[in-house]
C-alpha cells in the first residue's frame, strides 16, 4: 500500500495525486474506517505513542476497553456521569484516522474515487474514468459530533427532500432531491451523538437501519447508499436520567458499552486540574497544594450524604474552583500590587460561594430564606468539606514536620495577618526566622529563597493547618484574616 506523506498541516502536499489514475498508479489502496483506526491504533501501540492526548485517569481502566471496541471494528456508547470526560475521549478518536485522504473532487459526501455511492457521483466516475478528479480530505473534517437534543429532528440526523431541488424540476422519486443529514455527510468519518438518549425514541428509529443495514430511508422510498462510519455516543447511566432511554433495538446495534469514571488516584485528579484548567490564561500561580485542595473538595463532595449523588460532581467543579482562585489571587495581586499573582488559602474562600450552583443538594439541605433568615445549610456543609480536604492536604504534604516552633511563635505574639488587600510581604513580615518556614515552604514547593508569594501561601497553609487541628486561633473580621493564639 502506498504511504501518503504526512506533513502536520491544515494544507495537503502539492505532489499528491490528483486524479483517480494516478491514485491507482502510486499504489494506493482503499480502507473502510474502521480498518483505518484499527491500523493506526495498531501502530501507536507498537511504536509505544499514547494514542489518547490528553486523557488523564482511564490508562487502566477505561483505554483498554475502548481499544478492545475499536480493534474488533466496533461502533461505541461511553456510559457516565457528567464531566467524566466522554466527550474529550471521543474527540480523541479523529487522532486514529489518516492524516490526509482522497475524496472525490466536488462530491457532496466524502466519497472515495475508487467507490462512490451516491447516482450522481457513479455517473461521473463512470464517464470520466482515470480522469475523475480527486481532492483530499483533512482528518479533523472527518470528525462530525452532534448534541442530542428533543428538537432534533430525523432530516437533521438523515436528511429529508430538498424543495429547492424539487422545484427545478426533479421529480420526487429522485434520489437527487434529497438533502443529506449529518450521518451520510459524515461519510467516511466518525459520527459522535452526545447525550444520546435525549433523542426522542422516534428519532432514535431512523439510526437502526444506517447503523445495521447502512441504508437511508427518506420520505417513502429507499436509497441504498453504503455508508462507511464508525458511530459514537455518550450517554448518561440509564439508572438516573429522567430525560430519556436509548430504546432497547438501538443500544442491541452498539458493539461495546464502556462505563466510564472519575479519577480514582489524587495524582490524575490534580493532573486532570491543572491540564483543564489553563491558569496561565488567567494570570496567576496556583500552587500543586491549592489544587489537591479543590481536587480532595470533589472527591469528598463526591461521598456526601448532602450532595445528590445521582447526578454526580463534575471534574469541571474542581477546574473552576481552581480558576475561581486564580481570579481571586489575580483580583489581589490589582489591590496590592503583587506581582506576579500567586493564590494563596484565603482565596479558597471564594469557591463555595461561586460554584455552589455546580451542584445539586439532596433535599433537606436548603439555602437560607430570600429575607437571610435561618441557616445556610448548603454554605455550611461546602463549608465544612473545603476545611476537611484543607486537613486533609496538609496532613499529607506535612506529614513529619515539626510545627510547634511556628506554634509558639504565633502564639507567643507573633500574630498573622492575611487576607484580598494582604500583600505576601506582609504575611511573611509577621513571622520570625524559623528554621520551620523554610521547611514548610520546600515541602509546598516553594523555594525559601524565593519570592515572597509561594512563601507566604505555604505559610498560610502551614497556618490554617494548625487552626483546623486546634492549635491555634483565627479571627475573620472586615475581610482580614488573623492567625493568633486560640482564646
Amino acid at each position: 500500500m502506498a504511504v501518503i506523506p504526512q506533513n502536520g498541516s491544515r494544507q495537503p502536499l502539492a505532489d499528491l495525486p490528483r486524479t483517480v489514475g494516478a491514485l491507482r498508479a502510486c499504489g494506493y489502496v482503499q480502507r473502510d474506517v474502521k480498518d483505518e483506526v484499527r491500523a493506526n491504533l495498531l501502530a501507536a501501540l507498537r511504536s509505544g505513542r499514547d494514542p489518547w492526548p490528553g486523557i488523564i485517569g482511564f490508562a487502566d481502566t477505561v483505554l483498554p476497553q475502548l481499544e478492545r471496541a475499536l480493534l474488533a471494528g466496533h461502533d461505541v456508547v461511553l456510559l457516565g456521569e457528567r464531566g467524566q470526560g466522554k466527550t474529550r475521549l471521543l474527540r480523541t478518536l479523529v487522532g486514529l484516522l489518516d492524516e490526509w485522504t482522497p475524496v472525490i473532487e466536488g462530491a457532496e459526501l466524502a466519497e472515495h474515487p475508487y467507490r462512490p455511492i451516491t447516482p450522481g457521483m457513479i455517473h461521473r466516475a463512470a464517464e470520466l474514468g482515470d480522469d475523475l478528479p480527486v481532492a483530499w480530505l483533512h482528518r479533523s473534517l472527518r470528525y462530525t459530533e452532534k448534541l442530542a437534543t428533543p428538537d432534533t429532528s430525523v432530516g437533521d440526523l438523515v436528511g429529508d427532500v430538498d424543495p429547492v431541488k424539487v422545484a427545478q424540476g426533479r421529480s420526487l422519486g429522485d434520489p437527487e432531491t434529497i438533502h443529506f443529514g449529518l450521518v451520510p455527510r459524515a461519510h467516511r468519518g466518525i459520527v459522535a451523538i452526545n447525550e444520546l438518549p435525549d433523542l426522542a425514541e422516534r428519532i432514535q428509529v431512523c439510526l437502526l437501519n444506517v447503523m445495521e443495514e447502512r441504508d437511508i430511508q427518506v420520505r417513502g422510498y429507499t436509497l441504498r447508499l453504503p455508508l462507511d462510519v464508525l458511530l459514537v455516543a455518550s450517554a448518561n447511566p440509564e439508572d438516573y436520567t429522567n430525560r430519556g432511554r436509548i430504546i432497547t433495538p438501538l443500544k442491541d446495534r452498539f458493539g461495546a458499552e464502556i462505563r466510564t469514571h472519575y479519577p480514582r488516584e489524587m495524582a490524575a485528579e490534580v493532573a486532570l486540574v491543572a491540564q483543564e484548567a489553563d491558569l496561565a490564561s488567567i494570570g496567576a500561580q496556583v500552587g500543586e497544594a491549592l489544587l489537591e485542595v479543590l481536587a480532595r473538595f470533589s472527591r469528598h463532595l463526591r461521598s456526601s450524604a448532602a450532595i445528590d449523588q445521582r447526578s454526580g460532581v463534575s471534574a469541571r467543579f474542581a477546574v473552576a474552583g481552581a480558576q475561581t482562585v486564580a481570579a481571586a489571587a489575580l483580583r489581589r495581586s490589582a489591590l496590592t500590587g503583587e506581582d506576579p499573582a500567586v493564590a494563596r488559602p484565603v482565596d479558597l474562600e471564594s469557591v463555595p460561594a461561586v460554584l455552589r450552583g455546580k451542584l445539586e443538594f439532596e433535599s433537606g439541605y436548603d439555602p437560607p430564606s430570600e429575607n437571610g433568615s435561618g441557616r445556610d445549610e448548603q454554605g455550611e456543609v461546602l463549608t465544612h468539606l473545603l476545611r476537611r480536604a484543607v486537613a486533609d492536604t496538609a496532613r499529607a504534604r506535612l506529614r513529619g514536620v515539626n510545627l510547634t516552633p511556628l506554634v509558639e511563635a504565633v502564639s507567643g505574639g507573633h500574630r498573622v495577618t492575611t487576607g484580598e488587600r494582604v500583600p505576601a510581604g506582609e504575611v511573611l513580615a509577621a513571622l520570625p526566622e524559623l528554621p520551620v518556614v523554610h521547611e514548610v515552604a520546600t515541602r509546598l514547593g516553594a523555594a525559601p529563597d524565593g519570592p515572597p508569594g509561594p512563601i507566604a501561601a505555604a505559610m498560610e497553609f502551614a497556618l490554617e493547618s494548625l487552626y483546623l487541628t486546634r492549635k491555634l486561633g483565627k479571627d475573620v473580621e472586615d475581610g482580614r484574616t488573623v492567625y493568633g493564639s486560640r482564646p
